[in-house]
């Protein structure tokens, strides 16, 4: 028996209430993403995307339709349940990095196995592992402000690999970066990718995107493209 795609999104809805009345955000996602998928998301602002990412994450739930995580609808999950799901099967990298300045390098990418309950040792021994993979297994014990922003968005992959999850989703993850560290990054996540994570990317760049295997463009609250690069602008 075959399993189940890492993510279903059927008929997916989202509406924000505003002084104007409600705005619709997403108007009916239905998307489909296997294991060991890359796949990089696309659009203008306000085009949906952010938001499809947040229901993604678990950040925010749908108006309507259905999200299936692993099989799972996500509708289903109380508060506790969807704190697990973000914690153990989604890594997060953000476009900020959100390192913690007073921290070293290793307590940094340790984090979300404190929040799991793993003792320190272990937490240890894991966070150096994932420094390790990411290359940066000298700085363990530096602090985020003494490496480059490139480095520290490498820790910050480590740290959303450390808890082993199914599915890493980046927001922006090279918007902070010159062309030639995006570029490195961009290549440890195709890396990863090869390793059989999958992986959701938002960026506005088309030379980003290229590095995925799948490309979804998102206007107006629905998908008007999924499937292979379709040659519009490098800039969104």
């Amino acid at each position: 028996m075959s399993s189940p795609p890492v993510i279903r999104v059927s008929a997916l809805c989202k509406s924000y209430s505003t002084p104007a009345g409600d705005f619709p955000a997403l108007k009916g996602v239905d998307l489909r993403i296997e294991a060991g998928d890359f796949v990089a998301v696309m659009g203008p602002s306000g085009s949906g995307k952010s938001t499809f990412m947040n229901l993604l994450g678990c950040l925010d739930r749908p108006s309507s339709g259905e999200y299936l995580l692993d099989g799972r609808a996500v509708s289903r999950m109380d508060k506790d349940e969807l704190a697990r799901v973000r914690g153990r099967l989604i890594g997060f990298v953000f476009q900020g990095f959100n390192l913690l300045p007073r921290m070293s390098l290793q307590d940094n990418v340790a984090m979300p196995l404190v929040y799991a309950n793993v003792d320190r040792a272990e937490r240890r021994t894991r966070a150096r592992a994932m420094l390790e993979k990411v290359g940066l297994g000298a700085y363990a014990e530096s602090l985020p402000n003494r490496i480059s922003g490139g480095q520290q968005q490498r820790v910050a992959i480590a740290r959303a690999l450390v808890n082993a999850p199914h599915l890493i989703l980046a927001d922006e993850p090279t918007g902070n970066l010159d062309s030639q560290t995006s570029e490195e990054v961009m290549a440890l996540f195709e890396a990863l990718n090869r390793e059989g994570i999958t992986i959701v990317l938002v960026t506005h760049e088309a030379d980003v995107a290229a590095h995925a295997r799948r490309l979804v463009r998102f206007r107006d609250g629905l998908i008007i493209h999924d499937g292979a690069h379709d040659g519009l602008g490098r800039h969104e």
